[in-house]
């Protein structure tokens, strides 16, 4: 069976590995010149427990989180046939705002409630030998203290919720699809349509300076992040609500010395986050600096992965300041090897995320759509992709 894969991102990459694993053909389409060369990895790399959803309060979305973040070490270990491929960050802290859409004491209820999901599927899956049995915990106010300005924190919480190094990952999965025989992949290709109906589907392609390819598979799975919703409604199965496309950049450094900062997120709205790989490496986002555009385009531009100057020094200064004033210890770090990468985030919605109601705040509708020999993969999150990626497997060659 051959299976066109389109998109080299990772839900792309972990698509393509499993049905090769399987036994399928795969043809693995991707515009760039290398494979995970957006989004994947300009990200922070966290894989979601569900505690950063705290505006959907019915909880779907932690249910969805989990669904992905239980089984992902173990599914992304098969994939590279390989014992632990990650480099994890230190287990996350939630500091809660003063200006917060929600108290300190909703929040510790979300959180709560997110520890009560965890606790009823634990056992299920090993999230990265962590038994998450400790429930997320109130700093007290000297450890509170030690880490953030009480002028901008009113509480603050730890949890078992990691991230893990999303470019160091990446470059395992290159290297693992460059050595499989049954993955062919056709980078520098520009997906345009994807025709026909019945037993044998045609994906049609454009490569370097306008060459088209058309090529006939018997299915494909559209697993394009920025690309997908032009590709479906070709086929009529438009996405029928609102959706929105934000571009967000990710600074990576390295502190001039040895130091240990803190995994933190911001919550809860239009915030930062710090991420301490533990490798010496460290992310570092702020929200309303790096979030630099939104387009509700079918298609959306191609904004430049990398800002030039002197944008890139104003983000990187402007991104310093504000989460160090949140973070005082963030101020002794005196970054180098700076490295700042804008990602695409598509979600369902139409406001941002300074909206207590708006859908930014969900990610639960998300996954697996199929359509005879056709299946479109709405990812929603980097943690889902390895899930997804098995679920649509099983549409295509089911397991024996």
């Amino acid at each position: 069976m051959r299976i066109a894969v389109l998109g080299g991102g990772f839900q792309g990459c972990c698509t393509a590995i499993e049905l090769a694993i399987r036994g399928a053909q795969v043809c693995l389409y991707d515009r760039n010149p290398v494979l995970l060369a957006g989004a994947a990895t300009a990200n922070e790399g966290k894989i979601h427990l569900g505690y950063v959803y705290g505006g959907d309060r019915g909880l779907a979305t932690a249910r969805m989180m989990l669904a992905g973040a239980l089984p992902f070490a173990s599914l992304v270990q098969r994939f590279l046939d390989a014992e632990a491929p990650f480099e994890i960050a230190s287990r996350y802290v939630y500091a809660v705002h003063r200006a917060s859409l929600y108290s300190a004491d909703e929040m510790a209820g979300y959180y709560e409630a997110v520890h009560g999901l965890i606790t009823a599927a634990k056992g299920r899956y090993d999230y990265f030998g962590i038994d998450l049995e400790t429930p997320p915990r109130r700093l007290n106010a000297a450890e509170q203290d030690g880490l953030f300005d009480e002028a901008h924190v009113m509480a603050a919480f730890a949890t078992d919720e990691i991230a893990i190094d999303s470019v160091a990952l990446a470059a395992k999965m290159q290297a693992r699809i460059e050595h499989d025989t049954k993955i062919d992949v056709r980078l520098a290709h520009h997906v345009v349509a994807v025709e026909g109906e019945g037993d044998q589907l045609t994906v049609r392609s454009t490569e370097g300076a306008g060459h088209q390819n058309d090529d006939v598979f018997d299915g494909v799975v559209n697993a394009l992040w920025d690309g997908r919703l032009a590709i479906d409604a070709a086929r009529g199965q438009g996405p029928g609500r609102k959706w929105v496309h934000r571009y967000k950049h990710g600074i990576r450094f390295r502190p001039a010395a040895a130091m240990s900062l803190p995994s933190v997120t911001i919550a809860l709205g239009p915030y930062g986050d710090i991420v301490n790989y533990g490798n010496g490496a460290y992310y570092l986002s702020w929200y309303p600096v790096c979030m630099t555009a939104h387009s509700d385009a079918m298609t959306p531009p191609l904004w430049p992965k990398c800002p030039d100057e002197p944008l890139r020094s104003q983000m990187v200064d402007a991104t310093f300041t504000a989460m160090g004033a949140i973070v005082p210890k963030l101020a002794e770090a005196h970054p180098t090897d700076i490295a700042v990468k804008g990602g695409i985030i598509f979600a369902w919605g139409a406001t941002d995320i300074n909206d207590r109601e708006s859908e930014l705040h969900q990610r639960h509708e998300i996954g697996v759509h199929t359509h005879g020999r056709y299946h479109s993969i709405n990812t929603g999150k980097l943690t889902m992709a390895p899930h997804f990626a098995e679920v649509c497997a099983d549409r295509i060659l089911p397991k024996s």
